[in-house]
């Protein structure tokens, strides 16, 4: 696999989806193969697996987590999802959220938990999908160890190749547990961020009533 992305000169950063080079049973052999190098990260903790029952399958346990359910956007193709024609010429403001939102940090695989808003301006051109397309497409972005400034301009990147709207607005509030759980241990700082495109950039009265909408403090 990793011989198969150097070959074709992709990138394959953890926050990178990869699924496209992964052939029939890949993912089993790669299930194995992280479940064996978690057993040795275990042994190198000096925790007795062997003889303690509650670690005993652990690594078998985080290896499906990984690559199933945590981190699933790396490996796996992206959700389906059906585009619609914006028949009645909608070019009002469309707003989505909060959203749950779910990740890991790529520096301590530590995990991110916040809210998730999407605001679109449609045109005439656009596409239309469904209310919980859009929760589909964040989660298949987050599931993968990120970087929240990195994961925001990743969703922006995706909606605006499926909708095509004139505008587009994605804000993120969430809690890192690399902040919460070590280092300067201050369990009240949250990271907000946000990406703007169109006319959600050039408009600050439109960027503003965005804003007003979303109202963090909800």
């Amino acid at each position: 696999m990793r011989a198969r992305l150097q070959k074709a000169k992709r990138r394959f950063h953890a926050n990178d989806n990869i699924a496209e080079f992964l052939e029939p049973g890949e993912l089993d052999a790669l299930l194995a193969e992280v479940e064996d190098k978690f057993k040795g990260v275990l042994e190198s903790l000096v925790i007795d697996t062997a003889g303690d029952h509650n670690t005993e399958d652990t690594a078998r346990r985080v290896a499906r987590m990984y690559l199933n359910e945590v981190f699933r956007g790396r490996y796996h193709p992206a959700p389906a999802v059906t585009e619609f024609p914006n028949a009645e010429h909608l070019s009002e403001l469309i707003i989505v959220g909060p959203m749950t939102v779910r990740s890991a940090c790529s520096h301590h695989f530590c995990p991110i938990m916040g809210r998730l808003w999407i605001g679109l301006m449609p045109n005439e051109n656009s596409n239309l999908i469904g209310l919980s397309k859009y929760a589909r497409l964040a989660e298949w972005i987050l599931s993968r160890p990120q970087i929240q400034e990195e994961a925001i301009t990743q969703i922006a990147d995706l909606l605006m190749g499926k909708v095509n709207p004139d505008g587009l607005a994605v804000v993120i509030e969430a809690d890192h547990f690399c902040m919460h759980w070590r280092g300067i241990r201050d369990r009240g700082a949250k990271m907000v961020n946000s990406v703007m495109r169109g006319s959600m950039l050039k408009d600050p009265t439109l960027r503003r009533e965005f804003l007003a909408l979303v109202n963090l403090k909800d």
